[in-house]
């Protein structure tokens, strides 16, 4: 039997044990509350790599079998175990996360290896090993507070899909990290908050539904800069898609909408993490 450890660090922190690339047991959360919001954006390094260091302790006490890997996935460029940027954990910025968290955990006698990957990598490589397609290619576009891009298998890249430029317009400035036109900050609900600040993201799209010409021409805004969206009528998209990719390779595609969860990711973290063992 195979163990590894996954974690997920988006607007909260969520870890989980895997027991050949299955969740077992409860995940742990942090924090507590869904409703608290901000929470990590407050937390110091130190403090984060501490905490994550602690729940791996307690995850690792209940396993059967030796612990093989740890794999982290993160918001943002994440090369050889640095976070070299992340626009939405800004103080997560420079931090060689594995590093210090396999310094944190030594002194635990925890010594497995320590992988880190992207938060969107880790959906794509949770997807594939979902559907048994670890072999294939899956690419996903990920939308919550931010924008995420991310592929399975794991390429050189930064994939940092929502901070695409997609417009030029000198109003479009709701980009969390200042940028101007980003992807972001037109399809992101942080950005769409700022935007409307009286309606969730949702409400702005049952408006548009309803003849609210402010959300509709915001709606049409949404579409123009992606295609794609748990929002979208899937026949639409493919056929978005289909204009998009005549004569070539990605004609033969499927399409799925996921629910947002976050067992997914915690697999696609783990299975990350293994797979870089091998090399």
């Amino acid at each position: 039997m195979t163990t590894a450890i996954g974690i997920v660090i988006t607007d909260h922190i969520v870890a989980g044990r895997l027991e050949d690339q299955r969740l077992t047991g409860k995940p742990l959360r942090f924090p507590f509350d869904p409703a608290e919001q901000d929470v990590l954006s407050a937390l110091p390094p130190s403090e984060l790599v501490e905490m994550l260091a602690s729940q791996i302790a307690f995850l690792q006490k209940g396993a059967s079998s030796p612990l093989s890997a740890i794999g982290i996935a993160v918001p943002g460029i994440v090369r050889h175990g640095v976070i070299e940027d992340s626009p939405n954990l800004t103080q997560m910025k420079g931090l060689p996360l594995a590093d210090d968290l396999t310094r944190a955990l030594a002194p635990l006698s925890i010594a497995a290896p320590v992988h880190i990957a992207n938060d969107a990598d880790a959906i794509a490589a949770g997807v594939a090993a979902t559907h048994g397609r670890l072999e294939k290619l899956t690419r996903v576009w990920t939308i919550g507070n931010g924008i995420g891009y991310g592929r399975w298998p794991w390429v050189e890249g930064p994939w940092e899909g929502g901070h695409i430029t997609v417009t030029l317009d000198p109003k479009e400035r709701y980009c969390a990290c200042g940028g101007l036109g980003h992807l972001e900050g037109i399809m992101g609900y942080r950005a769409m908050r700022m935007r409307f600040l009286d309606l969730e993201p949702e409400e702005i799209f049952a408006n548009a539904k309803a003849g609210d010409q402010r959300c509709r021409e915001f709606v049409d805004l949404w579409h123009r800069a992606l295609a794609a969206a748990h929002w979208i009528e899937l026949p639409r998209l493919r056929a978005h898609l289909e204009s998009m990719v005549k004569m070539t390779p990605l004609q033969s595609f499927s399409l799925e909408v996921l629910p947002p969860d976050d067992e997914t990711a915690l697999l696609g973290a783990g299975v990350s993490a293994l797979r870089a063992l091998s090399k």
